[in-house]
């Protein structure tokens, strides 16, 4: 099969390779999927490049999510078949080689879900680490019914899943975005206020729209960036649900404290199960209902692999960036 690979950490186009590799063969338990796009998020380049959890196997094959065909299954899987349409996530992660910046990738059936027939393959493979990891941020404490979401970032692949399950879930959504067509991207998410976080009066605004109440919770994109804004917008006792941060935020400790706050960090990989199973659900049923708005910022091909991730590196991209192995 054609894939790509690295076999040490670095830049982009000094480390990733690409070319002929065996096509796995799925064990017990497993599925094969023949995949027809690859999610490249910004998790994936930082393994590749900043070696998050280091180099933690001799090759590997970047990229968690995707979508494709099962064409194979293992012994003991009943619970997929043969020929279904469908879309994954936690391909490449702490534990797991290969990812799915390949033709093939084998897995645990549990790891993929039923993609409806009115998605594309493309949208599938958007609905592994954003749509899951917006979920658990939203409803990681419980409904979200009735209370205000800031969600930082809200035009973010991430962030603009957020908007939709916090407006899915019935909140007040007020996102944070960075220009205009970013505030209409969150919008139309779903977000019923923005808020250009450059603006000196940020803050106030935020304010403004919760009558000085200030937020129930926060869907936090960068935690060290944005704490001066959000540890002034927090509700007293409110929860901020961090998935990513830039560095370590100073003070942290006093101002959380002065807000009775609530902290709450995840990697989508260590999710427990149940969280897991509580999310892909709740897809289903929102995709099932026509809901879902997935933002494919751009495609390339599988040998411009390089392109696509160092596009995710230059904080361009509006959406997921999808590569596509079977073009």
């Amino acid at each position: 099969m054609k894939a790509v690979w690295y076999e040490e950490l670095g830049p982009a186009r000094e480390v990733l390779q690409y070319g002929e590799m065996d096509s796995p063969e799925p064990g017990p338990g497993e599925v094969r999927v023949k995949l027809h796009a690859s999610g490249v998020n910004p998790a994936d380049v930082k393994r590749r490049g900043l070696g998050t959890y280091g180099m933690e196997h001799p090759r590997i094959i970047p990229n968690s999510d995707g979508a494709g065909i099962i064409d194979a299954v293992g012994d003991g899987v009943t619970s997929i078949e043969v020929g279904q349409r469908v879309w994954l996530f936690n391909g490449q992660r702490q534990g797991r080689a290969f990812g799915t910046a390949a033709e093939y990738i084998t897995l645990d059936a549990w790891l993929v879900s039923p993609l409806p027939d009115e998605l594309s393959f493309n949208e599938g493979a958007c609905l592994g680490i954003p749509c899951m990891t917006g979920h658990h941020n939203v409803f990681s404490d419980g409904p979200v019914t009735g209370q205000t979401v800031l969600v930082t970032g809200g035009a973010g692949a991430v962030g603009h899943y957020a908007v939709q399950w916090a407006r899915w879930g019935g909140a007040t959504v007020i996102a944070t975005v960075s220009s205009d067509a970013k505030a209409e991207h969150a919008v139309a998410g779903g977000a019923h206020h923005t808020v250009n976080y450059r603006d000196d009066d940020a803050a106030q605004q935020i304010l403004d729209q919760t009558d000085g109440k200030g937020v129930d919770r926060v869907v936090e994109v960068d935690l060290a960036a944005n704490l001066d804004l959000t540890s002034r917008v927090l509700a007293t006792g409110g929860t901020i649900s961090v998935y990513a941060t830039t560095g370590d935020p100073k003070n942290l400790m006093l101002r959380m404290a002065l807000r009775n706050a609530r902290l709450r960090f995840m990697v989508l990989h260590s999710v427990p199960r149940a969280a897991i199973d509580h999310a892909r659900a709740d897809i289903t049923t929102w995709l099932a209902a026509g809901n879902g708005l997935h933002a494919v910022a751009r495609i390339f091909p599988l040998d411009q692999c390089i392109e696509a991730h160092e596009f995710v590196e230059s904080g361009d991209k509006l959406g997921t960036v999808v590569v596509t192995p079977n073009a």
